[in-house]
Order: C-alpha cells, then sequence, then structure tokens
C-alpha cells in the first residue's frame, strides 16, 4: 500500500461525474450521478464520499439526483487547519446544496455524516426536504448517552483522540491498520468475514492515507468533545434543542457497537415523529453491509415524500 497516497486517489471511477465545488469558502469534492430531486449523501469518520457508491447508482436509477461529497478534511477536499466545529461544518453542507444548484435536498449521513445532517436539519431547515441517518444518533441523544456505562465504553475511541499528536500516529500506523481494526469491532459479523469487506477497507484504510487526513477527521471528534466545556457547546445545544421541523428517517443496526440502538432510538425525544428501523445482524454500517436493503428503505421513505 503506498505510504503517502495522492489525494486524486479518491477519484474512484465508475458512472458517476466527479466535481469540485466552491462552498462556505472551501473546496469540496463531489461524486454525482442522476437527475431529479437532491440526495446529498455524508459519510462518517475513517469513510469518504465512496462509501456510498452502492445508492449512488440506486438513487440514481431510481429518479434522484444522487451526490456524495468529501466532507471538509476528508478525500480529496479542502483540509484547512480550522473550521471542524458543527456550526461551519453545517455552512458548508448548506453552501454546497446551494452551489449546486438545489433549492433543498434530502440529507442521507452515517454515524459523524448523520449528526452533520441531524444540525443542518436544525440550523438550515429550509434547506432540508429530509433527514435520513444510519448508524448515528442526534448530537443531544449521543451527548446524554455518553454517561451512562454502556456508550460510555462504547464511545473509548471518543476520549482516547482528545490528546494531541498520538491519534494521528496510530492511525496512519502500518498503513492504517487501525481503520481496518475500527471497521472490524464495529461491524456485523455477517459481513467482516466476505471479500467485500476486505476489498472495503482496503479502500478506507488507503484514504485515510492521504496527507491531512487523519488531523482532519479527528478534529470532528475533538471539537465534539471541547465544546461540552465552553460557551459555543452551550449555544450549539440549545439551537438543537426546539422541534425538529424536517422529516427524519433512522436505519441502525442491532450489533452497533459504536453508537448502541438505544442511543439511536433516545433521538426521537428531538423528533417524535421519526421512523425507526432496528436491523438484527447489522452492525455501524447498513449501507455497506445491507447495500440493497438501505437502498430500498431509503427510496420508500423519499418517495412518499416526493408523492
Amino acid at each position: 500500500m503506498q505510504a503517502t497516497p495522492d489525494p486524486s486517489i479518491v477519484r474512484i471511477d465508475g458512472p458517476w461525474t466527479h466535481r469540485d465545488v466552491s462552498a462556505n469558502g472551501i473546496r469540496l469534492h463531489v461524486a454525482e450521478l442522476g437527475e431529479g430531486p437532491m440526495v446529498l449523501l455524508l459519510h462518517g469518520f475513517a469513510e469518504f464520499w465512496w462509501t456510498w457508491h452502492h445508492q449512488l447508482t440506486a438513487l440514481a436509477d431510481a429518479g434522484f439526483r444522487a451526490v456524495a461529497v468529501d466532507l471538509r478534511g476528508y478525500g480529496d477536499s479542502d483540509k484547512p487547519p480550522r473550521g471542524y466545529d458543527a456550526w461551519t461544518l453545517a455552512g458548508d453542507v448548506g453552501g454546497l446544496i446551494k452551489s449546486l444548484g438545489a433549492r433543498k435536498a434530502h440529507l442521507v449521513g452515517h454515524a459523524w455524516g448523520g449528526m452533520l445532517a441531524w444540525t443542518v436539519g436544525a440550523l438550515h431547515p429550509r434547506l432540508v426536504s429530509s433527514v435520513s441517518v444510519l448508524g448515528g444518533a442526534h448530537p443531544l441523544a449521543l451527548r446524554r448517552a455518553v454517561r451512562r456505562p454502556g456508550q460510555l465504553r462504547a464511545s473509548g475511541h471518543l476520549f482516547r483522540f482528545q490528546v494531541p499528536m498520538a491519534p494521528e500516529k496510530w492511525l496512519v500506523k502500518d498503513d492504517a491498520i487501525a481503520v481496518e481494526e475500527l471497521f472490524r469491532s464495529w461491524s456485523g459479523p455477517q459481513w467482516t468475514n466476505t471479500p467485500d469487506f476486505a476489498d472495503t477497507v482496503r479502500a478506507f484504510r488507503q484514504a485515510m492515507l492521504v496527507p491531512g487526513v487523519p488531523h482532519s477527521a479527528l478534529e470532528y471528534y475533538r471539537w465534539a468533545f471541547r465544546a461540552q466545556f465552553r460557551g459555543e457547546g452551550r449555544r450549539f445545544s440549545e439551537a438543537l434543542r426546539g422541534r425538529f421541523a424536517p422529516r427524519v428517517l433512522q436505519l441502525h443496526g442491532e450489533e452497533d457497537r459504536c453508537v448502541l440502538p438505544d442511543t439511536a432510538a433516545a433521538s426521537r425525544r428531538w423528533a417524535p415523529d421519526a421512523r425507526l428501523d432496528r436491523w438484527p445482524g447489522i452492525g455501524h454500517f447498513p449501507h455497506l453491509e445491507a447495500p440493497e436493503r438501505t437502498s430500498a428503505a431509503l427510496l420508500d421513505f423519499f418517495r412518499i415524500l416526493e408523492a
């Protein structure tokens, strides 16, 4: 595996089109496919846009404009030293929707991308048609759950990532083997023993080795933790406490050992009308472990809203 790959290695060929889009003062790389109502796909930690390659084709085939983005600091998007707070990240997504020429978009997010989708829906509701969250929870639900022993243990990496420099070195050691270890520990057992798992984590390991990505990826966690002790964290909590306007779909694996199913279910406190599907045998990555089922669930949800 290449030690320091060029960022362009994430521009994996396929039926999609790769584009660079200016939004919120930075350049974001996207892969786009299809025409119709826009679905914006937001990846999670240690991933990049390609985590949605199954959904890109399924959504486009069904008459949607599917756009998967490399979030700030990931893949072939810009990696500035700052801007990993929730306010700025939500501004990235809102700016991207407008830069792509859409009035609004269905947001689909995995884990961190899911929390970002919740945030954009709360801060910029006029830009959001709906929010779908996979393997994630409402930010305030996760904040409360971390105080309980089960989710506290599951979130051990959150605290490990707070120290300077050492986590970056850990992430890239031995060609980013830590990425594979995290994926294996968080995934359902049915997927980890397949060739698809090996191919998938190989791509994510290589993407983590792109210069700047390890530090940027960890900055998401560092802001989330440190903000709890600062005024900006209190302001963020207040901004998310109101009634959530967009319609919400949650897809969650019963075997998720990163964001526990009960933590995801607690999100209904802020979106009482949310639909929550809990899938036995599936772990933290429904879109990768059960791609066809995930795409079908998303399409059923979008079709009801678009009818």
